[in-house]
């Protein structure tokens, strides 16, 4: 059946943006949304009641409901580990075994917030996060979105293995007063641990004379972070089926936690959670990630796009295109089903983006005349909270609803180098206000809709074994002197940079 439906999409003859808003009055209350107190617009794509009808069709023919209700429910889903995926658990709506034990582990990350607080490791007065992946990516942009104002500790993010970034991150921490938190999930990650030596190493040459008294592991491996000199009272545990991309609402937001206080983090998981109630009890066709990965299907598969940007009008967000970018592509970029076979059409788009008005200085040349199609997401924030005039905001928010419309709208003119042909679509995602709540149900909406897309395709969005091959050959390298194993140009590398 779904077969029947993708090719009905196939062959679809799309109407212009703007004969579909010609054609139906009601076309925005069709394909605008509010929740959460976020409004999500779709009706500047080519989605219309034809083509989202076949989709719901591929949607039931794919067993989307059965798939949503395994997430939930604690099923395996993760076919290639034999693991569940349970990041919804940590925000209260998995299956209850896995709810009840997320509580627990959250209390004693919550007792542990409160003894850091209340004096039991002295006078914190930083937090240098070591990870890599998901391990920081999360946590970085809730830092960086909601705790500019916080006047709590400094927070910094460690991931990079290259030393001019450990520099930087530890350039303004005093090592008598800074508590370094390593996110690992094995705790074995060669990138995190080379940085947690790196980061005892700097707390010694500062006088520390018990550095490991000052490190917290969260991890679920627990026995491998004792192995690696952790005292196991300071340890935070998480479960080996939150996925690293997925795993901020954890203990992995344990730095979070503590740049933005308690009641910040809790708000962030309620509002994750009412996205993920919207997700499993609402109607395909009124269901905002499955619509937005309907509208991904549609430009992916039919018109043939190959990439999409995400554009974030607000500077506190500007960390949420680096962060999508590993949800979406570390997720579904995949080349076969979960039976193994190869995949039947494309899979994910390279996700890529930045901040407006930057961007438009930048590379909106190319969205607006270029060759190439590229659907376009609009994130941008009604309220603002600098300490410029109201007017400086408004100019900003201008900016935004301009872009779609231009972009959608064109201009036809005699001279063929001001002429700009229109009918290219957006998405505009327009928060009330950014706080922890409306942060978290935004980035539960993303990643339900990275499920939704996995579901559509017939993937599984929670392996990452592309990761791998090259960390693998990394050791390899390592571990042969004369690289002989290797072929020619990197031996060449190798010799060429005296390795």
């Amino acid at each position: 059946m779904s077969g029947n439906a993708w090719e009905a999409i196939d062959t679809y003859d799309a109407k212009s943006l703007g004969a579909l808003f010609a054609a139906d009055k009601d076309r925005l209350s069709a394909f605008s949304f509010d929740l959460s107190g976020i409004t999500f617009d779709f009706s500047k794509t080519h989605l219309d009641t034809e083509l989202l009808g076949q989709f719901v069709r591929i949607a039931e023919a794919q067993g989307f409901a059965k798939a949503r209700d395994a997430l939930f429910a604690g099923e395996v889903v993760n076919a290639t580990e034999d693991r569940p995926a349970e990041h919804v658990a940590e925000r209260g709506t998995g299956a209850p075994g896995a709810v009840e034990l997320a509580n627990v582990r959250r209390a004693r990350m919550r007792a542990l917030v409160d003894a850091i607080e209340g004096g039991a490791f002295g006078d914190v007065t930083g937090i240098l996060h070591i990870g890599i992946g998901g391990s920081v990516l999360g946590p970085a942009l809730l830092v960086d979105a909601l705790g500019r104002n916080s006047g709590r500790l400094e927070v910094r993010f460690l991931s990079n293995i290259d030393g001019q970034a450990f520099d930087d991150a530890v350039s303004t921490l005093d090592p008598e007063s800074t508590l370094v938190v390593v996110a690992s999930k094995t705790f074995t990650t060669a990138e995190t641990m080379a940085n947690m030596t790196a980061a005892l190493d700097w707390l010694r040459e500062g006088g520390i004379d018990d550095p490991y008294g000052q490190v917290i592991a969260v991890t679920a491996m627990p026995e491998a972070a004792i192995e690696a000199g952790i005292d196991e009272t300071r340890i935070l545990l998480f479960s080996e089926g939150v996925g690293g991309r997925y795993s901020l609402w954890s203990s992995v937001g344990l730095s979070a936690a503590l740049g933005l206080g308690w009641s910040a983090f809790e708000e962030l998981l309620e509002g994750a959670a009412e996205m993920d109630r919207h997700f499993r009890y609402t109607e395909p066709a009124r269901n905002l990630p499955l619509l937005a990965a309907f509208t991904d299907r549609l430009y992916v598969r039919k018109f043939g796009c190959q990439t999409r940007g995400v554009f974030a009008y607000d500077e506190r967000l500007r960390l949420l295109p680096s962060y999508l970018q590993q949800l979406e592509m570390e997720s579904n970029g995949k080349s076969v089903k979960l039976d193994g076979s190869p995949v039947d059409g494309p899979t994910a788009p390279v996700t890529w983006g930045g901040t407006g008005t930057d961007a438009q200085h930048a590379v909106f040349q190319l969205l607006h005349q270029g060759t190439v199609l590229v659907p376009v997401e609009f994130i941008a924030v009604t309220e603002a909270e600098d300490s410029l005039p109201p007017e400086h905001h408004r100019q900003l928010l201008l900016n935004a609803f301009a872009q779609g419309a231009a972009l959608m709208a064109g201009r036809e003119s005699d001279d063929p180098h001001r002429s700009y042909e229109g009918n290219r679509p957006s998405t505009t995602i327009l928060l009330e206000r950014l706080d922890s709540r409306a942060l978290g149900a935004l980035l539960a909406f993303y990643e339900h809709r990275t499920f939704a897309n996995a579901v559509l395709m017939g993937i599984n969005p929670f392996d990452q074994f592309g990761v791998e091959l090259g960390k693998q050959i990394a050791r390899k390298l390592d571990e042969s002197a004369d690289g002989e194993a290797f072929d020619p140009s990197t031996r060449a590398l190798i010799e060429k940079a005296g390795l």
